[in-house]
């Protein structure tokens, strides 16, 4: 088995998980997450924890138990504690703001963006060039952040655009004559 998957994954309070079959269902104060579980692996619970396991000794199996292992220990993260992605608006005139369950982007186009959230995710701007994106789903969370930023990527000679608040943006330098 992986080394990964070998590791027991604790149950923080507040969070219930059950276990039916092949789903798997951890109910937490942030929402509700539920997984297939692929029949190569299985998942039990045990002294306040959970324990991933292969069902047969095949190499996808032992791929699959680490997977697993790291897919299961997001979703116990995610309805405790949450997960956030910060986005940064750098530009003249770029500006962020929420409407309800939207998003609305004014980056430098002629019309302004209103970015519909799904659900279980949720935006914040503290200012008008900073947008906090949260939910429990880590997958969703990281894949708004990824078509919010899409709607302007940063160029490399000015780096204007939309990036990650940890993203190094490597400025090329102009063209002499």
């Amino acid at each position: 088995m992986s080394r990964v998957g070998k590791s027991p994954i604790p149950v923080t309070k507040g969070a219930e998980v059950q276990i039916v079959g092949s789903l798997i269902t951890i109910k937490g104060p942030l929402g509700t997450l539920t997984h297939e579980l692929h029949p190569l692996v299985s998942v039990a619970q045990a002294d306040g924890s959970l324990l991933v396991t292969c069902n047969d000794e095949t190499r996808e199996s032992n791929a699959l138990s680490g997977t697993t292992r790291a897919l299961v220990s997001n979703m116990v993260n995610g309805v405790t504690k949450g997960f956030e992605r910060k986005l940064n608006l750098v530009g003249v005139g770029y500006r962020a703001s929420t409407q309800g369950d939207a998003l609305k982007l004014q980056l430098g186009y002629s019309h302004d963006i209103i970015y519909q959230l799904p659900n279980g995710v949720k935006a914040e701007t503290p200012t008008q060039t900073e947008i906090i994106i949260k939910g429990a789903n880590k997958q969703q969370v990281g894949q708004v952040a990824a078509e919010v930023r899409s709607y302007r990527t940063p160029e490399p000679y000015k780096g204007k655009g939309v990036r990650y608040s940890d993203e190094v943006v490597l400025i090329k330098e102009t063209k002499k004559k």
